[in-house]
């Protein structure tokens, strides 16, 4: 079941219990590991279910919408997740003190991050791992695993090597096949699917083909400075019902709002308008609520079940 609100495309105001597993070098190679935000149940155990909330293209200075997500954060618990780009304009120290911190920052320490392309400006995203410490994953690779309830969450580095043969792709796959969870999601910053001017990105199909092939359920990007979700479909494209991925975007953190440039197939909402993604995460399925900041008209809803 979902529901959404559709602000129309032309003439829209674009206004101003939780366990780490890290990634390596290998998938053996030991990596430090950041604290539990809170020790949840184990993963084949039910229980309440768990609570993710974030945005990527974050900390853009001079942006009244930076502030106004980062209040939408204060009043949800659980896991603060993002998506990447948080600090502009390239991810220096400069601008994750002036442009994170005095917003987002105050939930840094149960924030779980990924880096994109704006935090890799700066010394191969140096300011970025030294920011989030250890909870951005092993410095310089960035990429992780975290038990949420009885979900496995996936967090991915765009920024890097991704491709067959490369050391985040076997990881993936040593990580999937050692865990075998029955729900999974997965985010990072740029996006596979997009109607935005960003995407799409098609480096990322072959960690999409293995997520596929692994049965997860939900992948989660930014990148693209906009609300978008898609019905669940395979790594080509095709509407999948059985097995296929659910991709939501959610660019819409305080940097400014991209307008679409075209309607990719099989996207099912579209929002051009600041704000933050919640999703609750059950035993067995979830649900999304894309908030947007007061004054805005557009509202996503709905849910889904794990494979």
């Amino acid at each position: 079941m979902q529901t959404s609100r559709f602000l129309p495309l032309i003439g829209v105001a674009l206004i101003a219990g939780v366990a780490i597993r890290c990634g390596g070098s290998s998938p053996s190679s030991p990596s430090p590991t950041p604290p539990p935000i809170n020790p949840g149940p184990d993963a084949g155990t039910p229980g309440p279910p768990a609570v993710l909330v974030g945005a990527g293209d974050i900390g853009q200075c001079g942006s009244a919408a930076v502030a106004a997500t980062a209040l939408l954060i204060d009043r949800i618990s659980g896991v603060v997740f993002t998506t990447g780009d948080n600090a502009y304009p390239n991810g220096s120290a400069a601008n994750f003190r002036d442009c994170y911190e005095p917003h987002w920052g105050r939930h840094r320490a149960r924030t779980r991050p990924t880096p994109g392309n704006h935090d890799y400006d700066t010394g191969g995203a140096a300011a970025y791992y030294t920011y989030f410490e250890d909870n951005a994953g092993p410095f310089g690779l960035g990429y992780y695993s975290y038990t949420a309830g009885t979900w496995q969450v996936i967090a991915l580095n765009s920024e890097i090597p991704v491709g067959p043969g490369s050391a985040q792709l076997q990881w993936l796959r040593s990580e999937l096949q050692a865990t075998r969870p029955r729900c999974t999601m997965v985010y990072w910053h740029k996006p596979l699917f997009s109607s935005g001017p960003n995407g799409p990105n098609r480096d990322m199909r072959e960690i999409w083909r293995l997520l596929y092939e692994s049965d997860a359920d939900l992948v989660v990007n930014g990148h693209d400075h906009l609300y978008e979700r898609f019905a669940l479909q395979d790594p080509d494209g095709r509407p999948d019902q059985a097995r296929g991925i659910r991709q939501i975007t959610v660019g819409t953190g305080g940097g400014a709002l991209y307008t679409p440039v075209t309607s990719a197939p099989n996207t099912e909402a579209i929002g051009v308008v600041f704000g933050v993604v919640k999703l609750t995460l059950s035993n067995g399925g979830y649900q999304w609520e894309f908030m947007p900041i007061p004054g805005a008209s557009f509202s996503d809803s709905g849910m889904g079940q794990c494979h």
